[in-house]
């Protein structure tokens, strides 16, 4: 089983080292956060944002929050990845450009609003869930696109949530799910590392 897709994923490693002289554009940055957001989420909510920090400025706010690891500040960005509580009530306006699209029947909304509704408005701990499984799919697809360009990504859960919190604008309905670094890498970093054999991890039923 291969091909270029599963090369990139077999391929990817977290990276260390990075070409602290290497930027990336806007637009790149762009790419990465729209193939980001092609991830799947509940009921369509797209419960994410992404801040980009990558100025010198921003950096050098978020390197001693993040615990002054160097991909911080070393990497062309690194992104603050937002989950957002989960809120039904978006679910009208999330699906209306599918609905415009001529893909979902207008008819239909309700028929995900309403159990959307059922699943997350009286639990919070569902709807926190939700925000930290969302984030961390857009986050992942990040981290293959990266790869398949040639990028490095390190995913970093190493920070203050509190101060990211007050120090970035974060609303009160988001969760930092991690520090997301991409950018050129340098020589010195190892390649994937040895997983755990299939048969200590699957089971068949």
């Amino acid at each position: 089983m291969s091909n270029t897709v599963i090369e990139c994923i077999l391929s990817r490693s977290a990276a260390k080292y990075y070409d602290p002289s290497a930027t990336l554009s806007d637009e790149q940055i762009r790419d990465l956060v729209r193939i980001g957001t092609s991830a799947p989420t509940s009921f369509h909510l797209q419960n994410w944002r992404f801040i980009a920090v990558r100025t010198p400025e921003a950096k050098a706010r978020l390197s001693p929050i993040a615990w002054n690891q160097p991909a911080v500040t070393e990497a062309a960005v690194t992104f603050i990845v937002c989950g957002q509580l989960a809120d039904s009530s978006v679910i009208p306006d999330r699906l209306a450009p599918l609905v415009k699209a001529g893909i979902m029947p207008e008819k239909m909304v309700p028929e995900w609003e309403i159990p959307a509704r059922d699943l997350y408005m009286a639990y919070p701990q569902r709807q926190r869930d939700e925000a930290v499984r969302t984030g961390t799919f857009g986050a992942a697809a990040m981290i293959y696109a990266a790869r398949s360009l040639g990028l490095g990504s390190t995913p970093m859960i190493g920070f203050d949530a509190e101060a990211v919190h007050q120090q970035f604008g974060l609303g009160s309905d988001e969760v930092p799910i991690m520090l997301l670094a991409i950018g050129a890498e340098r020589p010195g970093n190892w390649p994937q590392k040895p997983r755990r054999p299939v048969d200590d991890v699957l089971d068949f039923v």
